[in-house]
């Protein structure tokens, strides 16, 4: 019956009328996976990493280290999104190693925990920087989240190539000014703000929790992989290229931190790039960075929308409940219901954070990082299930070192579940009630197909 249902879905996926284009390039595919990962971590992780590093060679050496760890994981993803490219990226991998019932529940837990609070996550940070430029009344963030979400989700609608273009012009103006900011850090003579005091002791575990929020995002090229040209040579490239352009960038600003402010004048500061460009160019250069931020954070939040709606397109063509979902619109080559569901609950989610006692940014993250893990160490477990049931299967890109890469990886995905379950507390209890009301959503939905 499953062997049926596997074969149906194959047949669905064939047609035209359905199955995305492959309309993306090779840069393309980069702009993407950078615009992702360099959002606003980057402007606010440095210090917390000075502040726990003891020194600034263990702090650069973070950067390095997370970097690596990301490759880790990405050859993994290299696998999965070579031997298997789909749209559903993770909720496909799932329903071929462990069936329908875990990857609705990964569907349902992006659709309405890890990906939506990504999106309203990213979009909260817009509306803070985007208010120090121009401030909108007494909820102006929120205003400001709401608008980005709305405009961008819109602009996706219209077609992948809008989308893609203004990924591309967006992580483009990211990265200059983030080139620029290295070279204020590394040229100019800066009075260091007030400094913290600091242990002479490193904690690496609290360090590398910091570093790698900072590169999260990567995974995302897994949802677009249906959609690359020349999939089984451009995935795998896409991945390492980007993940080497992002710790090159990384570890010059953080360079660049610490050379103009120093280790201790890094760790005390609230806003480090921000004190970095004030220092050198006084108001102008606090305004330019709060301008840098807010484009950022736009960026990164276009490419989670991009990505995002592909797994609830994978969700509809499964489950006929929600069929609605599967549609893909030929005129624009685009998931346009699944965009519209998926912009939806994330301004629901902007509205929740908006009026949670903490502010949205801490909100959504104690809301989506815990059930991010889970579903991040289940998806890289499914190479072992897959290798394992599907020995015959070619795959044009093998992790190196099998199994050791992949089985590190989840070690060290495991640890992160275990910091981000200690370190968030209410929020990821009501992401977790989330999910588990998809579990009688999942039967109802299996009643009504049987």
């Amino acid at each position: 019956m499953e062997q049926r249902e596997h074969s149906l879905h194959q047949e669905r996926l064939a047609s035209t009328a359905t199955a995305p284009k492959p309309a993306l390039a090779f840069g393309d595919a980069i702009a993407i996976i950078v615009g992702i990962v360099i959002g606003a971590g980057i402007f606010e992780t440095p210090a917390l990493v000075a502040a726990n590093s003891g020194n600034g060679v263990v702090a650069l050496g973070a950067w390095v280290l997370g970097g690596l760890i990301s490759l880790l994981g990405a050859l993994c993803y290299g696998e999965l999104a070579t031997t298997y490219p789909h749209t559903g990226g993770n909720y496909y991998y799932l329903l071929r190693a462990f069936g329908k019932p875990v990857a609705f529940l990964f569907a349902w837990a992006r659709m309405t925990v890890i990906q939506t609070g990504s999106i309203a996550l990213l979009a909260f940070v817009f509306g803070d920087y985007a208010s120090q430029l121009l401030r909108l009344g007494t909820y102006s963030p929120s205003i400001y989240a709401g608008l980005a979400i709305a405009l961008l989700t819109g602009l996706n609608i219209v077609g992948v190539q809008q989308g893609k273009v203004a990924q591309n012009w967006l992580t483009a103006a990211k990265v200059l000014g983030l080139l620029l900011v290295v070279a204020v850090g590394l040229a100019a003579t800066i009075e260091p703000p007030q400094p913290a005091t600091i242990s002479s002791e490193s904690s690496l575990g609290l360090v590398m929790i910091f570093v790698l929020l900072s590169y999260g995002g990567w995974n995302e090229a897994a949802y677009i992989s249906a959609e690359i040209r020349n999939v089984r040579r451009n995935m795998v490239r896409s991945l390492v290229w980007s993940l080497g352009i992002i710790t090159a960038i990384y570890l010059l600003i953080n360079l660049a931190y610490l050379r103009g402010l120093g280790l201790a004048g890094t760790a005390g500061s609230q806003a480090v790039a921000a004190d970095l460009m004030r220092g050198a160019f006084g108001t102008p250069g606090a305004v330019f960075i709060s301008f840098l931020i807010a484009i950022s954070t736009l960026g990164a939040t276009n490419a989670t929308i991009f990505t995002g709606a592909r797994t609830n397109h994978a969700l509809g063509q499964d489950f006929a409940r929600f069929a609605f979902l599967g549609r893909w619109r030929t005129s624009s080559n685009t998931p346009a219901a699944a965009l519209l569901v998926q912009g939806a609950i994330s301004l629901l989610l902007v509205l929740f954070g908006t009026l949670a006692p903490r502010n949205g940014f801490e909100t959504m993250v104690d809301y989506t990082a815990p059930i991010f893990w889970f579903f991040f160490l289940l998806s890289v477990m499914t190479i072992f299930v897959l290798r394992q049931r599907e020995p015959h299967l070619r795959r044009p890109f093998q992790v190196p070192f099998y199994p050791v890469t992949p089985l590190v990886f989840c070690i060290i995905c495991i640890y992160l579940l275990y910091s981000s379950v200690t370190y968030t507390g209410i929020g990821a209890l009501l992401g977790l009630v989330v999910v588990i009301s998809g579990i009688p959503l999942l039967f109802w939905t299996r009643q009504q197909q049987t």
